[in-house]
């Protein structure tokens, strides 16, 4: 049977802490307990800073809970792309930042002693097309990097592979694990984190930054970090220069013990594979079918993909123990937005492609920087105003019509024919209801739950996420469960209920 949860979040039980109470004064407030947050917090407080963390629900409870787990900077055939859309200085320093983050994670892991499964491994990016992994290999090793063109036979993936480079000790972690790690030492060097409390608006002024949260309480600061995937609200317009991507993951067995390695593949669609330990020897993380947020109907067929995929490579009818998705954000230039949010003094972090573990953790660096007044070598870099080349300006007027029309087209080419009398048992979608658009799902308890689909972020349409129950904005990426409470923002207000009437 699968269970529908990370495998990282099923198998660890990190601490918990107390909902906020009453209102509360510090020196810098971290809204967002991932690993950006989290370790940014943890920077601060060594410094001797006073830190208070806010979380909307648990430590590492969406995303960083759900990533792959990765720690490397091997981020697929980048490197050349990189250094011919930037120059090599510019691809350089990106090589060189998240080979700082690797390292940073190892530091962490064993300053604090953090027992999360942290493992030296390769990572291998691999073609099986014509991709030219010769020349990314070369230009990946020109820039510093532990690259070199490799033999596929050293994948272990029952595959015919065009072209492999491999990068040498990288990293793997249990997430959920590394983040309880970090709270721990957070907290022990006088870090203070409260769950279950949401964000939901920031104000600034000549006295600071003032946080209300959904408890009601306030927080009040003298610097602010905002690590929430995407800016809340409309905090620096991110949402509107970033696309939200959603990548699906299953945890399985093999018949024949899994490949020793980390691999990504070149060309689409995207196989993102790595060994998992609690699976034992043959136990493996495979993720993939990725897609915008809210851009695919049927989400349990990307669930159906990758298991097909697995049981074709080993000709063995494959079964997932687990299955999860997580997303992240774009950004049209292919580089994080970190530093000080254009118009305010409230510093952010977002668009990390996916590679949270590493430019997550150099993040952190330049965030604890910003508010310590000191240099940092990557923070031209990660710019958080910049507006990008013309290319990087031509994605956006992309992005930003597609939104349009995701207002334009509303919800009339998915509505669903019929009322709520033709909902089954674990089904959900669109349906009229006495003239009115209706968000229904029916749980396997036979309970019917009922929203109005419309985000509460900006008014965009909503869509239904059978695979994950979920209902997904595809204009900024918001999220929220089928009762209607906030998964991810920028929103911050749970969807609104219908009168249903008679």
């Amino acid at each position: 049977m699968t269970t529908s949860t990370s495998v990282w979040l099923a198998t660890a039980d990190p601490p918990r802490y107390e909902r906020i109470n009453a209102d509360v004064r510090s020196g810098v407030l971290v809204v967002g307990g991932g690993i950006i947050g989290l370790t940014t917090a943890l920077e601060l407080q060594l410094t001797g800073a006073d830190v208070v963390l806010l979380e909307a629900d648990r430590i590492g409870a969406r995303t960083s809970g759900n990533t792959t787990g990765k720690v490397t900077s091997q981020h697929g055939a980048i490197y050349a792309a990189l250094a011919d859309r930037h120059g090599l200085e510019t691809a350089g320093q990106y090589a060189a930042a998240n080979q700082t983050g690797v390292e940073r994670v190892a530091e962490l892991v064993d300053r604090f002693a953090i027992d999360c499964e942290f493992a030296r491994t390769p990572a291998f990016v691999y073609a099986t097309d014509e991709t030219d992994l010769r020349h990314e290999a070369d230009v990946a090793a020109k820039l510093g990097l532990p690259a070199q063109y490799a033999d596929p036979a050293e994948l272990g993936l029952p595959l015919t592979a065009t072209g492999v480079v491999r990068f040498d000790d990288q990293g793997q972690l249990h997430p959920t694990r590394y983040l309880a790690g970090l709270a721990q030492a957070f907290t022990q060097a006088g870090g203070r984190i409260f769950e279950n409390t949401r964000v939901t608006a920031l104000s600034a002024d000549d006295d600071g930054i003032t946080a209300e949260t959904e408890p009601g309480a306030v927080v009040q600061a003298q610097h602010a970090i905002v690590a929430t995937l995407l800016p809340i609200g409309i905090l620096g317009g991110y949402f509107a220069r970033t696309r939200p991507q959603q990548s699906h993951g299953i945890a399985v067995r093999l018949p024949v013990p899994a490949p020793a390695g980390m691999a990504i593949s070149a060309n689409g669609p995207t196989r993102s594979t790595r060994p998992w330990p609690g699976g034992g020897p043959n136990g493996l993380i495979i993720v993939g079918s990725d897609h915008e947020v809210g851009d695919q109907t049927d989400t349990d067929d990307a669930y159906r993909k990758l298991t097909d995929w697995a049981s074709s490579l080993w000709d063995h009818r494959i079964e997932p123990e687990y299955r999860w998705s997580a997303h992240d954000y774009s950004t049209p230039d292919h580089l994080p937005y970190v530093g000080k949010a254009p118009g305010s003094p409230i510093l952010v972090a977002t668009g990390m492609h996916k590679w949270g573990l590493s430019n997550g953790t150099v993040a952190s660096g330049i965030l604890r920087d910003l508010v310590l007044d000191r240099a940092n070598p990557f923070s031209t870099l990660y710019d958080a105003g910049r507006i990008g080349d013309a290319h990087a300006v031509a994605g956006l007027v992309k992005d930003n019509l597609k939104v349009g029309k995701e207002f334009a087209a509303g919800h009339l080419r998915r509505l669903l024919g019929g009322g709520l009398d033709h909902l089954e048992v674990g089904e959900g979608g669109l349906y009229d209801v006495n003239g009115h658009t209706v968000g229904a799902y029916c749980d396997h308890d036979g309970q019917l739950h009922t929203v109005v689909p419309v985000c509460t972020h900006l008014g965009c349409p909503l869509r239904w996420n059978q695979g994950d129950t979920t209902w997904d904005c595809n204009c900024h990426g918001s999220r929220f469960t089928a009762e209607g409470a906030v998964l991810d923002g920028p929103a911050t207000t749970p969807l609104a209920k219908p009168e249903l009437g008679e």
